[in-house]
């Protein structure tokens, strides 16, 4: 059996605070139609309570993504660029959440919620490619 280090640790710190908060939005934007059906509150309600291990899980992801920058040493061109969409995409990520959580009308909860999942799937992504 391979031996638990600190990388390890940090990597699945890291893979746990994006299962949460990518896969999350992911599940629950899938659940919206069904909750609606349970009463109009009942969307709200969810969010309400998938933002408490939402905004966390976000916290993680930002601490755990710094550490793997600190831990990388790829210094090379193409790194740092790719590291910069990453930047930008884990950024627009939570702003778009807190303007979709912050949002009055249907139509920007839709935009910033849709906004909010598909750069925190870009920064999945681009993670991904971080990672090799």
């Amino acid at each position: 059996m391979k031996t638990v280090d600190l990388e390890t640790i940090r990597l699945f710190l890291h893979v746990l605070a994006a299962t949460v908060w990518v896969g999350g939005q992911i599940t629950l934007a899938a659940l919206v139609p069904a909750l609606r059906a349970a009463g109009t509150d009942v969307p709200k309600a969810a969010a309400n309570a998938f933002n408490r291990i939402a905004w966390p899980a976000f916290g993680v992801l930002v601490l755990t993504g710094v550490w793997n920058v600190i831990a990388a040493d790829d210094n090379s061109a193409a790194f740092q660029h790719t590291l910069s969409l990453k930047y930008v995409l884990v950024l627009a990520s939570g702003l778009t959440a807190y303007l979709h959580a912050r949002a009055t009308s249907k139509r920007g909860m839709a935009v910033w919620g849709a906004l909010t999942g598909l750069t925190a799937l870009g920064a999945l992504f681009v993670g991904m490619m971080l990672a090799g």
